[in-house]
């Protein structure tokens, strides 16, 4: 995959001020606030920078935590997990494989069949509907 390299910039021209703090800056929108919390919707999450398929909707489940959540990625390649340490807690951070923008966080306490949750911030999302990666493939 051929990664997207942008200054800040670049970015703030392209992106909203929310999308820039989350994605560029590594911010956590308020739980409950993003749009794509409760969508039920059918197609594919997309990232908001730059349009890498990341999540399909068949994998999004209601974790009750207040930001969209997934028990797997499209693709094993789409996302890059990190350390993070910040805020004097462990966790897993999620970037996106192709322009590194931070999506959110994986935590080990979803559902079957993965018993993963990729908690995701809605800014960083984008959505395009019926646009599965293959319509015979379940997640």
């Amino acid at each position: 995959m051929t990664k997207i390299i942008k200054t800040d910039g670049e970015w703030r021209k392209e992106l909203t001020p929310e999308q820039f703090r989350i994605l560029r800056q590594k911010g956590t929108e308020r739980a409950f606030t993003g749009p794509y919390n409760a969508f039920k919707g059918e197609g594919v999450f997309q990232c908001a920078g730059c349009g890498e398929t990341l999540f399909d909707s068949r994998a999004k489940y209601n974790s009750g935590s207040g930001w969209p959540s997934f028990f797997q990625p499209a693709s094993p390649s789409a996302l890059e997990e990190h350390h993070d340490s910040s805020h004097g807690m462990q966790r897993t951070e999620i970037t996106c494989a192709k322009c590194g923008g931070h999506l959110g966080h994986l935590f080990p306490d979803g559902p079957a069949p993965t018993g993963q949750r990729y908690c995701i911030n809605s800014a960083s999302l984008a959505f395009k509907e019926g646009a599965f990666k293959d319509a015979k493939e379940k997640p």
